[in-house]
C-alpha cells in the first residue's frame, strides 16, 4: 500500500516490489502465483483494516444517522489517488478475467459493507430516526452513487472533489431517510 500512496499502481512491478521489501520478483511470486493475486491479497489485507474501523464507529453509541455519516466518510476517498481505491479500482479492473476464486473474494468484501449498511439503515427505521424504507435496496442504490462518486474522487476528474460527494450523498439521504411529518387529523365536519 505505501508503494502504491507514493509511485501508483503503474510502476507496481514485482521486480519493484520485491527490491522494496528485500526479496526476488521471483520469491514474490512462490507466494502469490501472480500479480493480480498479490493485488487481491493487498485489497484484502487493507479491507480488513477498514472493517475493524467500520465495524467500531458502527457499534457506537451515536443516533444510525451520525453513524450513517461515518459510514460515508469511511467510505469515500481522501483524494485524488487514495490508495485504497486506486487498488480497489485495479483489482475491478483485472476482474473481467478473474478465476471464481477470486470474484468470490471481491463479493466477500463487497458483501460485507453492504451487509452492515443494510443493518445500520434498518436499525435506524425501527428507532424511527429514518422513514420506513427497505434497507437492502436503499443500501444497493446508495453504494452504487458512492462507487460512482468514489471513482470520480479517486481518479480526480476535475470538478469533483471529496466535499462536493460529501454534500451530495448527504443531500440524498436527506430526502430519501428523513422522517415524514405527522399528517393532521382533518378537521371535524
Amino acid at each position: 500500500m505505501g508503494m502504491i500512496a507514493e509511485r501508483g499502481l503503474e510502476k507496481l512491478t514485482m521486480a519493484a516490489l520485491g527490491g522494496e521489501v528485500g526479496m526476488s520478483s521471483g520469491h514474490l511470486l512462490y507466494y502469490f502465483r501472480s500479480k493480480d493475486e498479490l493485488l487481491l491479497r493487498a485489497l484484502e489485507w487493507s479491507e480488513g483494516l477498514l472493517g475493524t474501523e467500520r465495524g467500531l464507529l458502527l457499534t457506537r453509541a451515536a443516533p444510525a444517522r451520525e453513524r450513517l455519516d461515518a459510514y460515508v466518510d469511511l467510505y469515500v476517498p481522501e483524494g485524488h489517488r487514495d490508495p485504497h481505491w486506486t487498488l480497489w479500482l485495479e483489482v475491478w479492473n483485472r476482474s473481467q478475467n478473474a478465476d471464481d476464486d477470486a470474484r468470490d473474494r471481491q463479493a466477500a468484501i463487497e458483501g460485507a459493507w453492504h451487509r452492515d449498511l443494510v443493518a445500520l439503515i434498518a436499525e435506524g427505521v425501527s428507532r424511527g430516526e429514518f422513514r420506513p424504507v427497505d434497507p437492502d435496496r436503499l443500501a444497493t442504490r446508495l453504494r452504487a452513487l458512492l462507487d460512482g462518486f468514489s471513482i470520480h474522487v479517486a481518479i480526480g476528474l476535475r470538478g469533483t472533489d471529496r466535499g462536493q460527494v460529501l454534500g451530495h450523498v448527504r443531500e440524498f439521504l436527506d430526502e430519501a431517510l428523513r422522517p415524514q411529518a405527522p399528517s393532521k387529523a382533518p378537521p371535524d365536519a
